[in-house]
């Protein structure tokens, strides 16, 4: 699978929606809302696992993504991610980075 890195610096395709979806995996999809129901609170179902990467242009991205700030504003500018942009890292990329540091790494391997 190609390597696809979200506005934000995660990894799309290491994402068990993103999979789930490019496999048409229907039990990859119950094992990831499964798990995110548990991880993030409830009620997830398979058929809500659906995604073809942040950086669709069809909008067929999970649910979250669909409202994320950090994707909408990339969106906006028309950037490849957040790596990309004038003004990163921007304070709702900083918040985001405490809760996933490795995404900043990601970002900062593509910035240099």
């Amino acid at each position: 699978m190609e390597k696809i890195i979200a506005y934000c610096g995660l990894a799309c395709d290491k994402c068990g929606a993103y999979i789930a979806t490019m496999n048409d995996d229907d039990e990859k999809r119950k094992e990831v809302a499964m798990l995110w129901s548990k991880e993030f609170g409830g009620n997830i179902k398979a058929e809500d696992i659906n995604c073809t990467g942040c950086l669709a242009a069809d909008d067929n991205v999970y649910q979250y993504c669909r409202i994320c700030e950090i994707r909408k504003c990339g969106v906006s500018k028309g950037i490849d991610n957040c790596a990309c942009c004038d003004e990163y890292a921007c304070d709702r990329l900083l918040q985001f980075f405490k809760l996933v540091p490795d995404a900043k790494k990601q970002l900062d391997s593509i910035r240099e």
